[in-house]
């Protein structure tokens, strides 16, 4: 097995309702490369943000009594928590510069996602300005899919990502927060081993996996690489959710 992942260059500086699948077929043709059936290409979730609206001025927020109370918990401006909390189902730890929330997505996240870096306002200070998730990434790496398909005939997976920090460890790391055309897990159950003993429990977090691969080529900073063109990956596409990847409320022992 080889797999093999290409980042894409060239790309805009992206704006609302900017063409998005034109653009990126276009720098991936400029790269040289041919779209071949079962490619994935992941894709940040910023860029995918900022082409559906998602970005926001917090001179617009009027924050809520819950949300200057948290504000002096965390440190954070009033208005960017009342945004946290509207992006939220619930809030589950709150400490110096962090809240830790059930995003409206059902994963868990610091400060539902909603980021400042490589933000431009439209006006006013780019301090006042910050980038929501997208409403429905699944939906927006549905669309992102079908598109490719009937611009390039190619039958493609698409795995929107965002880095998230993580339980128990350091860092952050690339994670699926959607998906189109590629399964979120694999399940391994009933497998046998190299000496033939049956697997009970291990469902591979694919999707998962590859969101952190492609990061390490996207990059934190300024390496203007938001997509990456992934070919060689080793399990069969098929249709494939978020929620996959969600564990249930009920089997969630770390809340």
């Amino acid at each position: 097995m080889t797999l093999t992942l290409t980042p894409i260059h060239g790309l805009p500086l992206y704006q609302k309702d900017d063409p998005l699948t034109s653009t990126i077929l276009e720098a991936i043709r400029v790269e040289g490369i041919e779209l071949r059936d079962s490619d994935i290409l992941v894709v940040a979730q910023k860029i995918v943000s900022k082409v559906e609206g998602r970005l926001v001025y917090l001179g617009d927020i009027t924050p809520s009594s819950m949300a200057h109370q948290l504000a002096e918990v965390t440190g954070k401006d009033p208005r960017f928590v009342e945004l946290v909390l509207r992006e939220s189902k619930s809030t589950l730890r709150v400490r110096g510069g962090t809240l830790i929330v059930e995003h409206n997505l059902g994963f868990i996240c610091a400060n539902a996602g909603i980021d400042h870096s490589n933000v431009k306002g439209l006006y006013g200070s780019d301090d006042d300005w910050v980038l929501l998730l997208p409403e429905n990434p699944d939906q927006s790496a549905e669309n992102l899919r079908r598109e490719i398909l009937g611009f390039s005939g190619k039958n493609v997976g698409i795995l929107i990502i965002d880095s998230h920090g993580r339980a128990w460890r350091m860092g952050v790391v690339g994670t699926t927060i959607g998906l189109a055309g590629i399964p979120g897990l694999v399940d391994k159950r009933g497998d046998p081993d190299l000496f033939g003993y049956r697997l009970k429990v291990t469902q591979i977090a694919a999707a998962d996996e590859l969101a952190a691969a492609a990061s390490l080529i996207m990059g934190q900073a300024d390496e203007a690489v938001p997509v990456v063109h992934v070919r060689g990956f080793p399990y069969p596409l098929r249709d494939g959710c978020l929620q996959e990847l969600i564990r249930p409320q009920e089997q969630d022992l770390f809340r």
